[in-house]
């Protein structure tokens, strides 16, 4: 094989699996229970892309079955030769030990966990009575067999693979689903997933976006910290879900226009907020210099959608898909896809990161 080959394969065998803590799953879920503490109740859950061995979504949800009240819950993995990154994997001894076990399926076939009875007459449903078996295929969310459980399914919970999200989000939102997921920061730029941001139908989750979120890892090549001998990766990852939740009803409080120009030191003593050379808005860059006072369009951060109020404002568009005309002196340099401008005091154009169009509502 040649050696740019070789390279390529090991590019494209990116290692995108990162294990959600405990703690992280039970905080965001908390604030569905809490607004409606009967979401759960008499529903199937599925948590697709997951590896029910060690995966904290497939603990959390069967230590808190009767607890949601849940109806069935249902976890698959992932054949490990069908992933692109390869590690040194081994079943482990719960899969070798037990009766079901098939040598010539445990690396090319995907498994499913199940859990809806007491199996073991402890006189309740948990972790304990969940029983498995191999799926027929590999266990990719996009088979009949996994669509056909999707299909069962109420709400679909998981970690999918960040490089396959875009395929998720579709096959997720095909489905007509309840769901909750977790995915890049940028995810929601995504011409897929924006359209239904702005038409309110999808939203972030309860989960602050500041600092990202720290994951569990097993590839030691791509580590940010270990504690306790247990390695973890950051990554600027958010929820997002179309189930409600009460956070995101709550309006941002903010100052007037004229208090943000005098008191907030982000705006480095302008004299007004600068508006845009190829845009009839006023650039906003940060969520709390929103103007109180304001009544027409801004350009504000991907980042307002942690605090989005959708009774409080209205998302018109992103700078992404918008048919913006460039400046006609703008440098080579700065052009690239649709995006706002800005010119300084120098004359110098500064080209803009993707920025939601929105307006307060009356």
């Amino acid at each position: 094989m040649a050696k740019n080959a070789k390279l390529g394969q090991a590019k494209a065998a990116k290692n995108d699996e990162f294990y959600t803590q405990y703690a992280d799953i039970q905080k965001e879920i908390n604030a569905y229970i809490e607004y409606n503490p009967d979401v759960f109740r008499g529903k199937t859950i599925l948590l697709p892309c997951d590896d029910p061995e060690w995966s904290n979504f497939t603990k959390f949800f069967a230590q808190n079955f009767e607890f949601f009240g849940l109806k069935k819950l249902i976890s698959t993995s992932y054949a490990i030769e069908s992933k692109n990154y390869k590690s040194d994997w081994q079943p482990t001894l719960f899969e070798t030990e037990n009766p079901r076990f098939k040598a010539d399926k445990t690396r090319v076939c995907g498994k499913i966990f199940t859990l809806d009875h007491d199996t073991n007459a402890s006189g309740r449903i948990d972790i304990d009575d969940l029983e498995w078996d191999y799926l027929e295929g590999d266990g990719d969310f996009r088979s009949t067999e996994v669509t056909a459980l999707r299909d069962e399914a109420d709400i679909i919970v998981t970690n999918p693979p960040f490089s396959l999200f875009r395929e998720f989000y579709k096959w997720v939102r095909e489905g007509n689903k309840k769901f909750l997921a977790i995915c890049n920061k940028n995810c929601i730029t995504y011409k897929e997933v924006f359209p239904d941001i702005q038409k309110n139908l999808v939203w972030s989750g309860r989960t602050e976006w500041a600092g990202g979120m720290w994951f569990i890892t097993t590839n030691n090549e791509d580590v940010d910290k270990v504690v306790d001998g247990v390695m973890y990766k950051n990554t600027p990852s958010i929820w997002i879900t179309n189930i409600d939740h009460g956070r995101r009803h709550q309006p941002i409080q903010l100052m007037t226009k004229s208090d943000n120009l005098r008191f907030n030191k982000k705006l480095k003593n302008q004299e007004d907020y600068f508006h845009y050379d190829n845009y009839d808005a006023i650039e906003v860059p940060y969520t709390e210099l929103i103007p109180s006072d304001y009544d027409g369009i801004m350009g504000v951060p991907i980042t307002f959608l942690d605090k989005y109020c959708p009774e409080q404002f209205e998302i018109l568009g992103i700078s992404l898909y918008l048919p913006l005309a460039k400046p006609k002196d703008l440098p080579k340099d700065k052009q690239g896809g649709p995006a706002f401008y800005l010119k300084d005091e120098n004359g110098n154009y500064e080209r803009l990161y993707a920025r939601i169009v929105i307006r307060k509502k009356k």
